[in-house]
């Protein structure tokens, strides 16, 4: 194998073409946790130096800080050797005076009653230790040195006792074992809530005594680099679960549903479905409260890594109604499933419903021409109606003097322009099936008063919408004064002779009188 990759290159691997070998997909690598899932922080101090005396100037807190083992360990050892060493100088004491000659001597008074060797010295210092007394091995007063002695065992052994019982007294009532019975959602998940995507986990109590003051926190763990370069190993940042609404204290007497709302000061808002598979950070949660039984401060800690993030899922229910009573059902309690949920972050999302949309804001050159082209089409109904209002509702009943000098100056030049627009509009036509009826009537009739009628009317679609103020109109009556247009000769206005109001029907006649 190493020839081969020498004359390969290092890239060189064997394949296996057995086909009987079944390949399985590469195991993701587990992430290194910052804080465990029991709530333990996964951080080790190293080099030191000379700061480790610092742990002897706090002596009990670091015999309380050790693990059971070393405990129990220092406990039977301080013990042990203190009851070997109190014993070792009452039988000094005894040995000194000559007191293990004269064992048996009644006439003898010795410094300690009955002790002639280590082991019934060793017995003596137990009995006066634990107050045991069973009368017969006692001081007498011949031995100040033995009194001395006895007042020093009895002060060492209550100094001994408090220090050691009361470190095992606090190991054993530390809150930590409270915690335990704090439960947290296995995974986290992300879905909608009231319309909004949110960020959510489950916390429980399996104790009916209740958690006093119950506060929760979240904190971001996440390494990044600041704009001038610097690099932040595993930085913190604060995720909000309702601190300025106050949600984050908790009535923790049932399992509840922590949530954090992913907006614009959310860490995540630019988090979406598929970014989540190439993330690496940690979400750790922590929970603080009183204690209602011991009124000691307890606090759970547990984390989420980015694989315990599910996107699009949500808590089943755990809470039933009973018989005088809500049941929780904790079976249930780490279970989700999956909701419809939009793939992309909240700010895609943002970004997406400020872009205005093209078909909502018409274009103005679309509605000016559809404006137009109104202006344009109308039918003969149209024309006989607003024929109609014109003189009923007309203006003192008749047109002011300006419009009649207009009407007379650039009225052959508008019949030219709306025969032709008429032209144009037939064009369009596929038929005459396809004009109203009214008008085919009038296209079927022959005749020179039909034609006049027609064209008149023709006249007034094109004169009206230049009525609807005064400058327009006397703009459009320049136009033709300062650019004439050929009149065409088969026009009947100029083949009747005489002046053109001559040639206008009755009504149109008496409204210019």
């Amino acid at each position: 194998m190493a020839a081969l990759r020498r004359k390969f290159g290092e890239d060189y691997q064997v394949v296996n073409t057995n086909r009987a070998t079944t390949f399985t997909a590469p195991v993701k690598k587990k992430r290194q946790r910052f804080v465990e899932k029991n709530g333990r922080c996964n951080v080790q101090h190293g080099n030191l130096g000379g700061e480790t005396s610092r742990y002897l100037s706090d002596l009990f807190t670091t015999l309380v800080d050790l693990k059971w083992r070393w405990n129990l360990l220092i406990f039977i050892l301080t013990y042990t050797i203190a009851w070997l060493v109190m014993a070792s100088m009452w039988w000094i004491i005894a040995y000194i005076r000559g007191d293990l000659n004269h064992g048996h001597d009644s006439s003898y008074t010795p410094c300690v009653a009955n002790v002639y060797n280590f082991p019934s010295a060793f017995l003596f210092f137990i009995e006066t230790e634990a107050t045991i007394g069973y009368g017969y091995r006692y001081i007498t007063e011949k031995c100040p040195e033995g009194i001395i002695l006895f007042l020093f065992q009895s002060l060492l052994g209550s100094i001994v006792d408090a220090f050691l019982i009361g470190c095992m007294f606090i190991k054993m009532s530390q809150p930590k074992k409270r915690a335990e019975t704090l439960m947290f959602s296995q995974d986290a998940v992300i879905s909608q809530r009231d319309g909004k995507l949110c960020l959510m986990f489950r916390v429980g109590n399996l104790r009916n005594s209740h958690m006093v003051s119950a506060q929760i926190r979240c904190k971001l763990i996440k390494s990044r680099q600041t704009p001038e370069g610097e690099f932040l190993p595993l930085d913190q940042c604060e995720l909000d679960v309702g601190f300025g609404t106050g949600a984050d204290q908790l009535f923790l007497v049932s399992p509840l549903t922590i949530c954090h709302e992913i907006n614009p000061k959310s860490p995540f808002f630019d988090l979406s479905q598929r970014s989540l598979m190439n993330e690496q950070f940690e979400i750790v949660v922590i929970l603080e409260g009183i204690v209602e039984t011991t009124g000691m401060t307890c606090q759970a800690r547990t984390s989420y890594t980015e694989d315990e993030v599910l996107w699009g899922h949500r808590f089943l229910p755990v809470m039933s109604l009973e018989e005088g009573f809500f049941r929780v059902d904790y079976s249930q309690f780490h279970s989700t499933f999956e909701v419809p949920t939009p793939p992309y972050s909240v700010k895609e999302h943002e970004e997406k419903n400020s872009l205005p949309s093209p078909l909502s804001t018409p274009t103005p050159a679309l509605t000016e021409s559809r404006g137009t082209r109104r202006d344009r089409v109308f039918s003969v109904d149209c024309i006989n109606t607003s024929e109609e209002r014109g003189c009923q509702m007309g203006i003192g009943g008749r047109l002011p003097s300006k419009l009649q000098r207009m009407s007379s100056s650039g009225k052959e030049d508008l019949q030219r322009k709306v025969l032709l627009l008429s032209s144009q509009h037939s064009e369009k036509a596929c038929s005459t099936g396809d004009l109203p009826l009214k008008l085919q009537r009038l296209s079927s009739s022959t005749g020179p008063e039909t034609e006049n009628r027609l064209q008149l009317k023709s006249l007034k679609v094109g004169f009206e919408p230049m009525t609807q103020s005064t400058g327009d109109l006397y703009q459009h009556s320049l136009a033709p004064t300062l650019s004439p247009a050929p009149v065409p000769m088969h026009s009947p206005l100029l083949s009747a002779g005489g002046r053109p109001e001559d040639n206008l029907p009755p009504k149109l006649r008496k409204m210019n009188r």
